[in-house]
This record gives C-alpha cells, sequence and structure tokens, in this order.
C-alpha cells in the first residue's frame, strides 16, 4: 500500500478546497498548493495528522490565498526540519531577536521557544 492509499482521507479531504497536488516520491507524500481559507488549511492538516506516522511521510507547502477568516495577520509558516523561531523570525519579521513574539501567538502550541517540530503550522503576527 502507497502513501496515497495510506493518506486517501486527506486527499479526499482536499477536494474541492486544495488547488495543488499530492505526489509521491523519494518515500513521502508532497503536498503543494493553496487553499482559499485558514480554516481549510487546517482541516487539511487535521485530516493528515490522523495517520500516526504523518511526520515521518508528508512534506507540505500549503500556502493560504485569502478570502474568510484569516488569522490576524493572515501569514502562517509551516516548520521545516532544522529551522529555529530565531530563524524564521529574521526570515518573516525582519530580525532573529523578534523571535519571542512567534512564540507569543504561537503560545497554544508551543511551551518552550526552543522546542518546535517539522510540520508544525506557526501564525507569523502582523
Amino acid at each position: 500500500m502507497g502513501l496515497r492509499d495510506t493518506y486517501a482521507y486527506a486527499i479526499s479531504t482536499a477536494k474541492g478546497k486544495f488547488n495543488g497536488s499530492a505526489e509521491e516520491r523519494d518515500g513521502k507524500l508532497h503536498f503543494k498548493g493553496s487553499v482559499k481559507t485558514e480554516a481549510e488549511k487546517n482541516e487539511l492538516w487535521s485530516a493528515i495528522k490522523t495517520i500516526p506516522s504523518w511526520k515521518d511521510d508528508i512534506v507540505a507547502d500549503i500556502q493560504v490565498t485569502g478570502g474568510g477568516a484569516a488569522t490576524s495577520g493572515g501569514r502562517t509558516y509551516t516548520v521545516k526540519s532544522g529551522d529555529t523561531l530565531s530563524e524564521i523570525a529574521k526570515e518573516h519579521l525582519g530580525s532573529a531577536g523578534a523571535y519571542m513574539k512567534i512564540y507569543e501567538a504561537n503560545r497554544d502550541q508551543l511551551s518552550d521557544p526552543d522546542k518546535i517540530k517539522p510540520g508544525q503550522v506557526l501564525k507569523i503576527p502582523a
């Protein structure tokens, strides 16, 4: 059974909402594309996360293109292996020292600013 079969529920959840593809390559399932709202992105992530091994199986680049309710800043970032909050802050906020702004905006899912995991979707404050 391939990863497309394993993640059939996530792929069916994406139908009609996700403008992109779910391709199996290099032993991983790559989701690349966009959705209109943050709620649709969260719904797709919830479907992906129904499989316990999703962190080992999935590479995702899911962008929100607008329309509907979004987070206050409207931007998110999906953590990749090797990322740190400082690096993400430097790239998205212009200063590595602004990492605590990202941490504070994501207190609902982060208990320590030094412990982020690949696949986490972080809100980037304005």
